[in-house]
Protein backbone atom coordinates (compact mmCIF):
# COMPACT_ATOMS: atom_id res chain seq x y z
CA UNK A 1 0.00 0.00 0.00
CA UNK A 2 1.22 3.48 -0.90
CA UNK A 3 0.31 6.15 1.63
CA UNK A 4 -0.81 9.55 0.41
CA UNK A 5 -0.23 11.23 3.78
CA UNK A 6 1.78 10.59 6.92
CA UNK A 7 -1.48 10.30 8.87
CA UNK A 8 -2.52 7.29 6.79
CA UNK A 9 0.82 5.67 7.54
CA UNK A 10 0.47 6.46 11.23
CA UNK A 11 -3.00 4.89 11.32
CA UNK A 12 -1.80 1.57 9.89
CA UNK A 13 1.22 1.45 12.18
CA UNK A 14 -0.94 2.26 15.22
CA UNK A 15 -3.44 -0.41 14.19
CA UNK A 16 -0.62 -2.97 13.99
CA UNK A 17 0.29 -2.23 17.62
CA UNK A 18 -3.32 -2.78 18.71
CA UNK A 19 -3.52 -5.98 16.65
CA UNK A 20 -0.34 -7.28 18.27
CA UNK A 21 -2.02 -6.99 21.67
CA UNK A 22 -5.10 -8.79 20.36
CA UNK A 23 -2.96 -11.56 18.85
CA UNK A 24 -0.64 -11.97 21.84
CA UNK A 25 2.50 -10.80 20.07
CA UNK A 26 3.45 -7.88 22.34
CA UNK A 27 5.37 -7.75 25.60
CA UNK A 28 4.12 -4.92 27.80
CA UNK A 29 5.59 -1.57 26.76
CA UNK A 30 8.69 -3.14 25.17
CA UNK A 31 9.48 -4.12 21.58
CA UNK A 32 9.03 -1.78 18.65
CA UNK A 33 7.49 -1.38 15.21
CA UNK A 34 8.84 1.19 12.75
CA UNK A 35 7.86 2.68 9.41
CA UNK A 36 9.75 5.12 7.24
CA UNK A 37 7.77 8.30 6.67
CA UNK A 38 6.08 8.40 3.26
CA UNK A 39 6.65 12.18 3.02
CA UNK A 40 10.14 12.54 4.55
CA UNK A 41 12.20 9.50 3.48
CA UNK A 42 14.94 10.08 6.08
CA UNK A 43 12.47 10.17 8.98
CA UNK A 44 11.17 7.14 10.84
CA UNK A 45 7.95 6.55 12.77
CA UNK A 46 8.44 4.20 15.72
CA UNK A 47 6.66 2.88 18.80
CA UNK A 48 6.44 5.46 21.61
CA UNK A 49 8.57 4.46 24.59
CA UNK A 50 6.97 3.23 27.82
CA UNK A 51 3.52 3.12 26.22
CA UNK A 52 1.44 -0.05 26.37
CA UNK A 53 0.58 -1.10 22.84
CA UNK A 54 -3.14 -1.07 23.64
CA UNK A 55 -2.75 2.71 24.01
CA UNK A 56 -0.72 3.43 20.87
CA UNK A 57 -2.52 5.68 18.42
CA UNK A 58 -1.65 7.64 15.30
CA UNK A 59 -0.86 10.83 17.18
CA UNK A 60 1.46 9.41 19.85
CA UNK A 61 3.84 7.51 17.59
CA UNK A 62 7.36 8.88 17.79
CA UNK A 63 8.90 10.54 14.73
CA UNK A 64 12.71 10.47 14.55
CA UNK A 65 15.24 12.06 12.23
CA UNK A 66 18.39 10.51 10.70
CA UNK A 67 20.61 11.54 13.62
CA UNK A 68 18.43 9.72 16.17
CA UNK A 69 16.78 12.99 17.14
CA UNK A 70 13.16 12.95 18.31
CA UNK A 71 11.12 15.28 16.11
CA UNK A 72 7.81 14.61 17.81
CA UNK A 73 6.28 12.21 20.29
CA UNK A 74 7.71 10.48 23.38
CA UNK A 75 11.27 9.22 23.65
CA UNK A 76 11.43 5.69 22.20
CA UNK A 77 12.76 2.73 24.12
CA UNK A 78 16.56 2.66 24.14
CA UNK A 79 17.05 -0.24 21.73
CA UNK A 80 14.51 1.01 19.19
CA UNK A 81 16.81 3.21 17.13
CA UNK A 82 19.74 0.80 17.50
CA UNK A 83 17.80 -2.05 15.93
CA UNK A 84 15.52 -0.37 13.43
CA UNK A 85 17.32 2.44 11.66
CA UNK A 86 20.30 0.32 10.51
CA UNK A 87 17.90 -2.23 9.03
CA UNK A 88 15.98 0.47 7.18
CA UNK A 89 19.24 1.97 5.92
CA UNK A 90 20.60 -1.40 4.74
CA UNK A 91 17.27 -2.40 3.20
CA UNK A 92 15.60 0.55 1.45
CA UNK A 93 12.86 -1.83 0.33
CA UNK A 94 11.98 -2.59 3.97
CA UNK A 95 9.83 0.42 4.74
CA UNK A 96 8.42 -1.37 7.79
CA UNK A 97 10.39 -3.29 10.43
CA UNK A 98 8.79 -5.08 13.37
CA UNK A 99 10.60 -6.54 16.36
CA UNK A 100 8.73 -8.61 18.94
CA UNK A 101 9.39 -10.98 21.84
CA UNK A 102 6.39 -13.08 20.81
CA UNK A 103 6.19 -16.25 22.92
CA UNK A 104 6.70 -19.08 20.45
CA UNK A 105 9.27 -17.40 18.22
CA UNK A 106 11.25 -16.47 21.33
CA UNK A 107 10.90 -19.98 22.73
CA UNK A 108 12.17 -21.54 19.51
CA UNK A 109 15.18 -19.22 19.61
CA UNK A 110 15.99 -20.45 23.12
CA UNK A 111 16.47 -24.04 22.01
CA UNK A 112 19.97 -25.13 20.99
CA UNK A 113 20.40 -25.86 17.28
CA UNK A 114 16.64 -25.66 16.77
CA UNK A 115 15.66 -23.65 13.73
CA UNK A 116 12.30 -23.33 12.08
CA UNK A 117 11.67 -26.26 9.75
CA UNK A 118 10.11 -24.55 6.74
CA UNK A 119 8.98 -27.88 5.31
CA UNK A 120 7.04 -28.91 8.42
CA UNK A 121 3.77 -27.00 7.95
CA UNK A 122 2.03 -24.57 5.63
CA UNK A 123 2.66 -21.48 7.77
CA UNK A 124 6.37 -22.30 8.00
CA UNK A 125 6.60 -22.95 4.26
CA UNK A 126 5.55 -19.34 3.62
CA UNK A 127 9.07 -18.46 4.79
CA UNK A 128 10.94 -21.19 2.92
CA UNK A 129 14.34 -19.77 1.94
CA UNK A 130 13.50 -16.44 3.58
CA UNK A 131 14.69 -16.73 7.21
CA UNK A 132 18.03 -15.54 8.58
CA UNK A 133 19.47 -16.17 12.06
CA UNK A 134 21.31 -13.88 14.45
CA UNK A 135 22.98 -16.32 16.81
CA UNK A 136 24.71 -13.98 19.26
CA UNK A 137 22.93 -12.54 22.27
CA UNK A 138 24.88 -9.66 23.85
CA UNK A 139 22.35 -8.58 26.46
CA UNK A 140 20.38 -5.32 26.53
CA UNK A 141 21.35 -3.28 23.50
CA UNK A 142 23.51 -0.23 24.16
CA UNK A 143 25.80 0.03 21.13
CA UNK A 144 24.68 1.33 17.74
CA UNK A 145 26.68 -1.23 15.78
CA UNK A 146 24.53 -4.06 17.13
CA UNK A 147 21.75 -3.04 14.74
CA UNK A 148 24.23 -2.95 11.90
CA UNK A 149 25.21 -6.54 12.66
CA UNK A 150 21.56 -7.52 12.72
CA UNK A 151 21.03 -5.84 9.36
CA UNK A 152 24.01 -7.70 7.94
CA UNK A 153 22.69 -11.02 9.25
CA UNK A 154 19.22 -10.31 7.82
CA UNK A 155 20.60 -9.67 4.34
CA UNK A 156 17.78 -9.85 1.80
CA UNK A 157 15.50 -12.07 3.92
CA UNK A 158 12.08 -11.21 5.35
CA UNK A 159 12.62 -12.66 8.83
CA UNK A 160 15.49 -12.55 11.31
CA UNK A 161 15.29 -15.01 14.20
CA UNK A 162 17.17 -13.56 17.17
CA UNK A 163 18.86 -16.08 19.46
CA UNK A 164 17.33 -15.81 22.97
CA UNK A 165 15.62 -12.59 21.89
CA UNK A 166 12.54 -12.95 19.70
CA UNK A 167 12.07 -12.16 16.03
CA UNK A 168 12.26 -9.32 13.49
CA UNK A 169 10.36 -8.93 10.23
CA UNK A 170 11.22 -6.53 7.40
CA UNK A 171 8.84 -5.75 4.55
CA UNK A 172 7.75 -3.04 2.11
CA UNK A 173 4.47 -2.41 3.94
CA UNK A 174 2.94 -2.51 7.40
CA UNK A 175 0.53 -5.17 6.16
CA UNK A 176 3.30 -7.48 4.94
CA UNK A 177 5.48 -6.99 8.01
CA UNK A 178 2.59 -7.64 10.37
CA UNK A 179 1.28 -10.70 8.57
CA UNK A 180 4.83 -12.11 8.51
CA UNK A 181 5.12 -11.47 12.25
CA UNK A 182 1.77 -13.14 12.90
CA UNK A 183 2.47 -16.15 10.71
CA UNK A 184 6.06 -16.75 11.86
CA UNK A 185 4.69 -16.91 15.41
CA UNK A 186 2.09 -19.47 14.33
CA UNK A 187 4.70 -21.51 12.48
CA UNK A 188 6.95 -21.59 15.56
CA UNK A 189 3.98 -22.56 17.72
CA UNK A 190 3.06 -25.46 15.44
CA UNK A 191 6.62 -26.77 15.44
CA UNK A 192 7.04 -26.55 19.21
CA UNK A 193 3.70 -28.27 19.81
CA UNK A 194 4.50 -31.03 17.33
CA UNK A 195 7.96 -31.71 18.78
CA UNK A 196 7.22 -31.38 22.52
CA UNK A 197 7.37 -35.19 22.89
CA UNK A 198 10.33 -35.47 20.50
CA UNK A 199 7.95 -36.27 17.68
CA UNK A 200 9.37 -36.47 14.17
CA UNK A 201 8.09 -33.88 11.71
CA UNK A 202 6.58 -34.96 8.44
CA UNK A 203 8.07 -33.03 5.51
CA UNK A 204 6.35 -31.05 2.79
CA UNK A 205 8.06 -31.81 -0.54
CA UNK A 206 10.78 -29.27 -1.35
CA UNK A 207 9.18 -28.15 -4.60
CA UNK A 208 5.88 -27.49 -2.79
CA UNK A 209 7.62 -25.54 -0.01
CA UNK A 210 9.40 -23.44 -2.64
CA UNK A 211 6.10 -22.55 -4.31
CA UNK A 212 4.49 -21.65 -0.98
CA UNK A 213 7.54 -19.55 -0.05
CA UNK A 214 7.29 -17.66 -3.32
CA UNK A 215 3.61 -17.00 -2.64
CA UNK A 216 4.51 -15.73 0.84
CA UNK A 217 6.62 -12.97 -0.71
CA UNK A 218 3.68 -11.58 -2.68
CA UNK A 219 2.11 -9.71 0.23
CA UNK A 220 -1.19 -10.16 2.02
CA UNK A 221 -2.73 -6.71 2.30
CA UNK A 222 -6.26 -8.13 2.14
CA UNK A 223 -5.63 -10.38 5.13
CA UNK A 224 -4.24 -7.45 7.13
CA UNK A 225 -7.19 -5.23 6.26
CA UNK A 226 -9.59 -7.99 7.26
CA UNK A 227 -7.89 -8.43 10.63
CA UNK A 228 -7.74 -4.67 11.12
CA UNK A 229 -11.54 -4.50 10.93
CA UNK A 230 -11.66 -5.97 14.45
CA UNK A 231 -9.64 -2.99 15.71
CA UNK A 232 -11.82 -0.62 13.67
CA UNK A 233 -14.89 -2.00 15.45
CA UNK A 234 -13.49 -2.34 18.98
CA UNK A 235 -10.92 0.44 19.29
CA UNK A 236 -11.55 3.20 16.73
CA UNK A 237 -9.53 5.64 18.83
CA UNK A 238 -6.31 4.22 17.30
CA UNK A 239 -6.78 6.72 14.46
CA UNK A 240 -6.64 9.79 16.72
Amino acid sequence: MTYETEHEARCDLAAAHRMAVMDGLNEGTWNHFSLMSPVEPEQMLISPGDTHWSMVKASNLTLMGPQAEVISGPEPNGAAWIIHYPVHRARPDAKCVMHSHSPYATALGMRKANKLDTQSNQAAALFHGDIAYFDVYDGILREADEGERMAEALGDKRVLMLRNHGVLTAAPTVAQAYMDLYLIERACMFQLLATKDDGELNQIPTEVAEKIGAAGRQGRDGHFQGMKQVIEAREPDYKR
